[in-house]
């Protein structure tokens, strides 16, 4: 009889945003122990490399007191922690249940355009589970699942979740499962909306992970069980994870993409020039006070698509959600946004191309079909502005760098 390892989690895949989650989870590298560790995502090439170089190399920040004539100065410095990728990195889901190996918690944080093969993947281990006859256990041997990627999608994935579950049902590679034990499968299936940061310098074999300052993360979605143990687990492994207010996920998701799209998007249009050359700038400086405008704009757009479709109130200011998106930013001016990151490093690799990356696309598409949906002609024409000159910036950085 399979059963998941009691307070342990794994994180899939190792990239930028889960290399920072491990980092806090093992109390900044000091308790690295088969409690916390990476899953291979399935067919995953990247995994594949990961494995070739046989090691995972993760910056440690460490702070020093040194001593002056006048006062004691803390000074910041380095160290780059080697971990074997044979102690960290696991199997992928569906060869840890067999290995006996299933996490009780799996915080999925790959880019958004993956999330749908993990829930195929998911959905792949629930057959497993049903062949050994186990979905009836009292303690359900599936775990918590906790998707951490940004983006507007919570909603639509649960839904899509629910149809592959009914579709094995219908090909009969699942019983029924209808009305005990689905809502008990529905019920681990949450959201955890971050604001941690982090940053992937280098390719393959030279990769060096350099996680962020602890950042929050909300857990919604799921029941206030569920809700409560993955709190439990996560915070008492020293990252900063909380309970979401009682609002949707929805809710919470629009609140996170005003703060990407914000810095990522308007990022990227403030970091190319109209020749195409890039420039890298934090989140400090796209705050500037003459791209204040822009973020009102983008704001007020977003604000208003969230209340049609209920997700913000009738008597919500906007200005209130203004206050709340500069001091989450303020919080982390000195941070570069993933999507910069992604450009340079593309530039660097002669690899950029003029298209979006998946968090944009999984904020606009989105965003467009509910102001569509809304007969909110003004904001879908914004929208698709926004994506039109994202695209052409990306045009003229590609063009600029071959």
């Amino acid at each position: 009889m399979v059963s998941l390892i009691k307070d342990s989690v794994g994180i899939l895949p190792a990239g930028a945003l889960g290399v920072s989650f491990f980092y806090h989870l093992t109390k900044q590298l000091t308790q690295v122990d088969d409690q916390v560790y990476f899953l291979e995502r399935q067919n995953s090439s990247s995994s594949q490399v990961l494995k070739k170089s046989g090691e995972i190399a993760i910056a440690k920040r460490c702070c020093v007191r040194v001593a002056s004539r006048r006062e004691a100065q803390i000074a910041t410095s380095e160290t780059i922690k080697y971990f074997p990728t044979a102690k960290i990195l696991k199997p992928d889901l569906l060869s840890c249940y067999k290995l006996a190996f299933l996490p009780e918690i799996v915080l999925i944080c790959p880019n958004p355009d993956q999330l749908l093969s993990i829930i195929s993947t998911v959905v792949e281990l629930l057959i497993l589970i049903s062949e050994q006859g186990e979905l009836s256990q009292p303690e359900l041997p599936f775990p918590y699942l906790v998707l951490s990627s940004n983006g507007i999608y919570f909603q639509r994935f649960r839904q899509i979740f629910i149809e592959k579950i009914e579709e094995a049902t219908l090909f009969g590679r699942l019983a029924d499962l209808w009305p005990d034990i689905m809502p008990r499968i529905v019920s681990r299936f949450l959201r955890g909306v971050t604001i941690q940061t982090g940053v992937r310098e280098g390719s393959e074999g030279n990769t060096i992970y350099r996680p962020g300052p602890r950042g929050r993360t909300q857990i919604t979605g799921g029941d206030i069980t569920s809700r409560e143990r993955c709190c439990e687990i996560l915070a008492g492994k020293g990252a900063w994870f909380e309970l979401a207010p009682n609002i949707s996920p929805t809710r919470i998701e629009f609140d996170k993409a005003l703060t990407n799209l914000s810095t990522n998007l308007l990022g990227q249009l403030m970091s190319i020039d109209a020749q195409g050359k890039f420039k890298v700038l934090t989140v400090g400086e796209i705050l500037a006070n003459s791209h204040q405008p822009k973020i009102r704009e983008l704001a007020s757009h977003v604000f208003k698509v969230g209340q049609m479709i209920k997700v913000y109130g009738k008597d919500e200011n906007l200005e209130v959600i203004l206050d709340q998106l500069m001091e989450t930013c303020h919080a982390h001016e000195s941070h570069i946004p993933s999507s910069l990151q992604w450009v340079d490093t593309k530039i660097r690799l002669l690899t950029l191309e003029p298209e979006m990356t998946p968090t944009e696309a999984w904020l606009l598409e989105p965003l467009i079909r509910y102001a569509k949906a809304s007969e909110l002609e003004d904001s879908v024409n914004y929208f698709e502005s926004l994506k039109n000159q994202l695209i052409e910036k990306l045009t003229l950085a590609t063009n600029a760098n071959r």
